[in-house]
Parts: C-alpha cells; structure tokens; sequence
C-alpha cells in the first residue's frame, strides 16, 4: 500500500538581490539571507517530508513567477502560493495568466501588512474572487486576530471559495488573553469552506516556548476545525528565529499524538494533497 503523503503546507524560498522583500531588513539577522531548495532539503528528508508547498513572501507578481519558475525545477515542491494585486483592474486577468502555470495552487495578499483592517470585506475585490473560483485556486488569509471580522465578512459572500487561514490567525501567545482569538477562531470554523494552519505558532510564542505555551492554542484549533480540516507547516525559515525545524516538527507530533493514525496522516500532508492539488487537478510529487 502506498504510504500517505507528508507534505509541508507553508514553507518560503527568497532571493535577497531580488529587492522586493519589504519586511526583510538586515533588524531580522538569522533570515536576512538568501533560502533555496538546498538549505530545506535535509530538513525534508529527516523527517520523511516528501513535497511542499511553497508560499509567497513578497507582494509583487514578479515574485510569483520567480517562485514559479523555482519551484518547477525543485521536485518537492508540489504547489506555489502566489501574490496577485486584487485592487487592479484588470486583476480576473492577471490571476488568470498566473494560474495558467499548473504549479500555482493559490493567492495570498499580505493582508496582516495591510493598513486597513477591513481590507479584506471590500465588495470591489469581488472580481479578484471570482477569478480565483474560476481557475480551482485556493486563498490563503494571512490574518491576525483583528483581521477575523473582515474575514467573516468575506467568508459571508466567498460561501464557494476555499479558504486556509495562515499560521492560525497568529494568537498573541506571548501575552495572556485568547479570548478574543477564540471566538474569531470558532467563527471562522463554522464556516464549512475554511481550513487552516498549524504553523507559525512557534513565532508567535516568543523565546522558550514549550510544548505548553503551545497547547492552548493547538487544542483549540483542533476542536474547532478538527483534524481533517488542519494543515500542518513548518513556515521555514520564518519559524527559525525561534525554532528549529526539527524541534516545531517534533512538538507538532507530540502535540497531536492522541490522533489516530489516519487523522495523523491527514493533518500532516493529506489535507494539504486534497485542498490545495486536488481542486488543480494535481497529485504530490512521488
């Protein structure tokens, strides 16, 4: 019998020479670097990940067809998620050029970086919706917790649109109040066209975190979207400033381990095959 996939639902690549990674300044030491198919590649084999999905760090479609054209000579990477600009006129356009690439699984907008909090409710980023239905793509909403309002609106008219929320809509688990993250969380997962991340909780806990700084918010997000509706990601190399890939891996087992076997499997490489490849026609890479 062939053996589920495992695969990394958010991992990122860059290209400092580049120049359109606005957030990635010489302040952010360990990542201020360049990061390619060879720097992960160990890390995949150790833990017996077999592909990837790699996601945009850069608003720009030139980063796009950069990751693009990366991941189509990388074997493991399965699926890019791109950057599209949804406030252009002609954006059903250029997302349709875009997904003309079968690599491209799904858009991404920086939406934490985005000055307005209701950003993502705009009625006039129907059209860039629309156009995201139309070619079988995925929107990945990079969201913080005052963001989830704006979502739920979205969510209120994109009932067809499936939507992964990133990195578990980043609770402040250095601080002490989820409350509010909770209720967004428990909203979101309502919704039956929504699934989300188990990464980046790592980056939000600050330094020595443990399993139990961890615990509140992985339990809450497995009762609320259960575990066929969470993807489990490293969010490489982002995640390094405080973690190693090895140690995020390993709590995230440790984590889940009262699941069973299948659960495991879907969580940890399944539901990325079926929402993100499947809705493009595509399998994992063998």
């Amino acid at each position: 019998m062939k053996s589920p996939p495992r695969i990394d639902s958010h991992q990122h690549f860059w290209r400092l020479a580049r120049g359109d990674y606005g957030w990635l300044t010489p302040a952010l030491k360990p990542l201020y670097r360049d990061f390619g198919p060879a720097d992960i590649a160990p890390h995949l084999a150790e833990h017996g990940i077999t592909s990837t999905i790699l996601v945009q760090a850069a608003p720009t479609e030139a980063e796009t067809r950069f990751l693009l054209d990366l991941a189509a000579a990388t074997p493991f990477v399965a699926g890019v998620v791109g950057w599209a600009d949804f406030e252009a006129p002609d954006a059903p356009t250029r997302i349709a050029a875009l997904a003309a690439d079968p690599l491209l699984v799904g858009l991404r907008p920086m939406v934490q970086d985005i000055p307005d909090p209701h950003w993502l409710a705009r009625p006039d980023l129907a059209p860039a919706f629309a156009a995201m239905k139309a070619q079988g793509l995925v929107f990945d909403a990079l969201v913080k917790p005052p963001q989830i309002p704006a979502l739920l609106a979205l969510l209120d008219r994109e009932t067809e649109l499936p939507v992964i929320v990133d990195h578990g809509a980043k609770p402040d688990l250095a601080g002490a109040d989820l409350s509010d993250w909770r209720d967004g969380i428990a909203a979101l997962a309502a919704r039956p066209n929504t699934a989300c991340k188990l990464s980046g909780l790592v980056t939000e806990a600050g330094p020595g975190w443990t399993d139990a700084t961890l615990e509140p918010a992985v339990s809450h997000l497995l009762a609320c979207f259960g575990p066929q509706r969470l993807l489990w990601g490293s969010d490489w190399p982002v995640a390094t400033l405080r973690s190693s890939y090895g140690q995020w891996h390993a709590s995230a087992e440790r984590l889940t381990a009262t699941l069973s076997e299948p659960e495991r499997a879907a969580l940890f490489g399944g539901n990325a095959a079926r929402i993100y490849l499947a809705n493009r026609g595509r399998r994992p890479p063998c």
